[in-house]
C-alpha cells in the first residue's frame, strides 16, 4: 500500500502530462479506455449495492454500524459521480430506487445479499464483511487498469474507506462471537488490515 501511495503522489505531481492545452486556456482531458469508463460505471452502481444493502439492514436491526457505513457509501457514491461528471459518462445509478441495478449482476449480488441479511443480525455483519472484501479487491483491479491521477486518486481513497469499513464490520463480528474469513483478498492481506488501525482516507472515509 505504501509503494501504491507513493506512486499516486508521483502522479498527481506530474498530472499536467496527462493533460493539454489547446492554447485557449482551456484543458483537453485524456480520454478514458473502455477499460477505464466500464471500470467507473461498475464502481458507481457496486457502491450504491453497499448502500442499498446496509440501509436495508438498518431498516431490520436498527444496529447503528450499518447507518453509519451506509452515510460513507454514499460519500463514496459522490466521489465516483465526480469523474462521471468529469469524463461526461451516462450515470447508471441516476433514478434508480433503492434496490435497483442498471447491471444485471449487481441487481442479482443485491437480491441475494439481502435475502442473506435479512437471516440474523450476524448474517447481516457477514454480508457487510463481504461487501467490503469486494470491493477492496475490484478496486485493486480497477487500480491496474490505469495510470490516470484522478482515477488513481479516488480507487485509492475508497479502498481505504473500504478497509475500514472492513475492520468495523469484523470488529462487530467479534463482538457477538461471530467470524469472517476473507472470500476475495489473500489471507494475508485481510490479517494485515483488520490488525492495523482505521485510517484516514483523503477524499473519503
Amino acid at each position: 500500500m505504501k509503494k501504491l501511495m507513493i506512486f499516486v503522489a508521483i502522479l498527481a505531481a506530474t498530472a499536467s502530462c496527462q493533460n493539454s492545452n489547446d492554447g485557449s486556456g482551456e484543458v483537453m482531458l485524456t480520454p478514458l479506455t473502455t477499460q477505464e469508463k466500464a471500470d467507473i460505471l461498475f464502481l458507481r452502481e457496486e457502491e450504491k449495492l453497499a448502500r442499498d444493502v446496509y440501509l436495508f439492514s438498518y431498516d431490520l436491526y436498527r444496529h447503528i454500524i450499518f447507518n453509519n457505513i451506509s452515510n460513507s457509501e454514499q460519500t463514496h457514491m459522490s466521489s465516483v459521480y465526480t469523474l462521471i461528471m468529469k469524463y461526461n459518462l451516462s450515470d447508471p445509478a441516476g433514478g434508480k430506487q433503492r434496490g435497483e441495478f442498471e447491471n444485471a449482476v449487481l441487481q442479482n449480488l443485491y437480491d441475494s445479499l439481502a435475502s442473506q441479511s435479512s437471516v440474523s443480525l450476524l448474517a447481516a455483519l457477514k454480508v457487510g464483511a463481504a461487501i467490503e472484501d469486494l470491493d477492496i479487491n475490484d478496486l485493486s483491479t480497477n487500480i491496474s487498469h490505469t495510470t490516470k491521477a484522478d482515477l488513481l486518486e479516488v480507487y485509492s481513497s475508497l479502498q481505504c474507506g473500504s478497509r475500514n469499513h472492513l475492520r468495523n464490520f469484523v470488529q462487530q463480528l467479534e463482538g457477538i462471537n461471530g467470524a469472517y474469513e476473507p472470500q476475495f483478498i489473500s489471507a494475508d492481506d485481510y490479517n494485515t488490515i483488520v490488525d492495523a488501525q482505521n485510517e484516514r482516507c483523503g477524499l473519503v472515509y
